[in-house]
């Protein structure tokens, strides 16, 4: 009886050994021809009296399998972020040009017109008043809205101070306060900016506001004309 030499199936296996010190070029990964000549070699010339056992191939093509799987799968996510990264730079060119509201204490604003923003009510309340302050914090006026329940409470300023006088636009801080349970409590203040322009980056998209600086589109609360 004639003997089955090993060495082929050695020396199949031997050319997909990583060898550091080679320097190749282009696509040198295993792929799925690559694998399964591979496999077809170590069936060819293994000893027929010793065969080598069925679950090793079958574990094999498994394993090839879920590697296949991966690959695949990332590659459909890689294609999906292209999608949602174009359709993000859609949105942005949308908003350039355009006025939100966002949670802050300062805005830019323009006295020729009047100023709309809002306040948080997070419970019932008395003496709810506004301070609007200058670049110099000074209090140029005081917004003294009452009591109000538990709520989004709307409130304008007509660019006028406490006097009665026209300011000049600019940025301005607007301080928002109420007795709550007895007690002096700072509510939070949203004011709306014009967006300059738009940054992506990290799988964010944040917003260059007018007199405000970058926020990100996630803390926006609304998104105007």
């Amino acid at each position: 009886m004639s003997t089955v030499n090993n060495n082929t199936a050695q020396s199949v296996l031997d050319q997909y050994q990583h060898k550091p010190a080679a320097k190749t070029t282009g696509d040198s990964a295993m792929g799925k021809d690559s694998f399964l000549q591979l496999l077809v070699a170590q069936m060819e010339n293994q000893n027929p009296l010793d065969p080598q056992d069925n679950t090793a191939f079958v574990a094999q093509l498994a394993q090839f399998s879920s590697l296949e799987s991966m690959n695949n799968l990332n590659s459909t996510v890689e294609s999906f972020m292209g999608s949602y990264q174009s359709s993000q730079a859609l949105q942005a060119s949308s908003l350039v040009g355009r006025s939100v509201i966002v949670q802050s204490g300062q805005a830019l604003v323009d006295t020729s017109k009047s100023f709309t923003g809002n306040v948080i009510m997070p419970a019932s309340g008395s003496n709810l008043n506004i301070k609007v302050y200058n670049d110099s914090g000074a209090v140029v006026k005081t917004l003294e809205l009452g009591e109000w329940s538990a709520g989004s409470v709307d409130f304008i300023w007509d660019g006028v101070n406490n006097a009665g006088d026209p300011v000049e636009s600019g940025n301005y801080t607007f301080v928002a306060e109420a007795m709550i349970d007895g007690e002096a409590t700072a509510l939070p203040t949203f004011l709306p900016a014009t967006v300059n322009s738009v940054t992506l980056g990290g799988g964010e998209m944040y917003l260059n506001l007018a007199g405000m600086g970058r926020v990100p589109l996630s803390s926006v609360q609304t998104i105007g004309q």
